[in-house]
């Protein structure tokens, strides 16, 4: 089983960028679907980017496109998310996960359909 942990957040002016790391120990993340959430405080968690198997067919939502990438190192067994253009709505905690014996598309942006979640890193994002 993998385990995740995240890195990466912290507090950063609007139009600036992060990036963040999901590292991942335990098994190979090549063999995962791979996604990348966040929570608002007082808001449900949402997909913000996924992966398929070995970092293919990404899919993002529709407000991510275009800022968000995500991305994975296999060897390094690390996944990313890169965000640029940082608005202060992007404020949230940011969650990677993985699921073993996927499909891909849509499903990759539902939280309830991951069953290994890391413990989240805060992005905080001041105008």
């Amino acid at each position: 089983q993998v385990q995740l942990v995240e890195s990466g957040g912290g507090s950063v002016q609007a139009g600036g960028s992060l990036r963040l790391s999901c590292i991942a120990s335990g098994d190979s993340i090549s063999k995962y679907c791979m996604g990348w959430f966040r929570q608002a405080p007082g808001k449900e968690r949402e997909g913000v980017a996924g992966s398929y198997l070995g970092g293919g067919r990404a899919v993002y939502r529709d407000s991510a496109k275009g800022r968000f990438t995500i991305s994975q190192d296999n060897p390094r067994n690390t996944l990313y998310l890169q965000i640029d253009s940082l608005k202060p709505e992007d404020t949230a905690i940011y969650y990677c996960a993985a699921k073993r014996y996927c499909v891909g598309g849509q499903n990759l942006l539902r939280p309830a359909y991951f069953s290994t979640w890391g413990q989240g890193t805060q992005v905080t994002v001041s105008s």
